[in-house]
């Protein structure tokens, strides 16, 4: 293991499937659920999307045989979406063919604006041949989310919310956090009053705390809907979530291809960077 990946372990459980699996039984140990994330994006070719698809077939039945509480979670890029649509629509169906005869859930994560408008309507095909298989998430910054909260909330789709992790220019995102904070309740709402079981993905004790007392105050049991977090941040409150009965998934990502996902866990939280600093003084 190389020096920056040691440092990037605290957001990143191993390069391979065979190191993410302690992780994910301890998170399993403790009630919480996972969802294993096969670190890239942006594949250019056919050759490496194809292996792409057989890698994520191959983390699917993995999870199956050790018999770990955890779905995964997908990028479309990796699945050829910068080369064809209909070609990544194809690797997706074959994923999820897979995924579903081994009885594991899909999540298609959002990725920068470019490709919401193309990532949308591939899992919008995608949940007519395979119905609450699979997911999306949508981000509350971007100003589109509006529109897409409320079509996909009309056919039950299963939306991951989040407040949103990359950079995009004011005309297409909130910038100010009292306003994503407010955007991210206002859909958050939308999702507990019409869908069956929407994922709150949060860090944020402001709406840990709204989402607690909101469901409380509408009569929302907590079976209802999840918590969810990201490997390295803010474990104990997973753990004192599911001591109190709801139910939390932690998102552990593992993979060759961290650099890109660890370079944005840094911007997102400044004492991310303050551990990081820290680390590479040690001993």
């Amino acid at each position: 293991m190389n020096l920056p990946f040691i440092l990037a372990k605290r957001f990143v459980a191993g390069e391979e499937f065979g190191q993410a699996i302690g992780a994910v039984r301890e998170l399993n140990s403790k009630g919480i659920a996972v969802s294993l994330d096969l670190l890239g994006e942006n594949v250019k070719s056919r050759e490496v999307a194809d292996q792409t698809l057989v890698d994520y077939q191959d983390l699917i039945k993995g999870i199956a045989d050790e018999g770990l509480n955890s779905s995964i979670s997908i990028k479309l890029t990796m699945l050829g979406l910068d080369i064809d649509a209909d070609y990544t629509f194809d690797n997706l169906s074959r994923l999820l063919e897979t995924a579903k005869s081994n009885g594991i859930f899909v999540r298609i994560d959002m990725e920068g604006s470019d490709y919401t408008d193309l990532t949308v309507s591939t899992f919008k095909k995608a949940k007519e041949s395979f119905g609450s298989n699979v997911g999306i998430v949508l981000q509350a910054y971007l100003h589109r989310t509006a529109h897409d909260i409320n079509e996909l909330a009309g056919i039950n789709a299963d939306v991951r919310i989040c407040k949103g992790a990359y950079s995009e220019p004011p005309n297409l995102a909130i910038r100010s956090m009292s306003e994503i904070r407010n955007a991210y309740r206002l859909y958050a709402t939308t999702l507990l009053q019409r869908t069956s079981y929407p994922r709150i993905a949060t860090h944020d004790d402001e709406l840990i705390n709204w989402t607690k007392s909101y469901t409380n105050t509408e009569g929302i049991g907590k079976e209802r809907y999840e918590f969810q977090m990201l490997y390295g941040l803010r474990q104990p409150t997973c753990e004192m979530l599911a001591e109190d009965g709801y139910n939390v998934r932690v998102y552990v990502p593992y993979g060759t291809m961290w650099f890109p996902y660890f370079t944005r866990r840094l911007k997102e939280r400044k004492e991310n960077v303050f551990f990081v600093l820290s680390a590479m003084f040690k001993n």
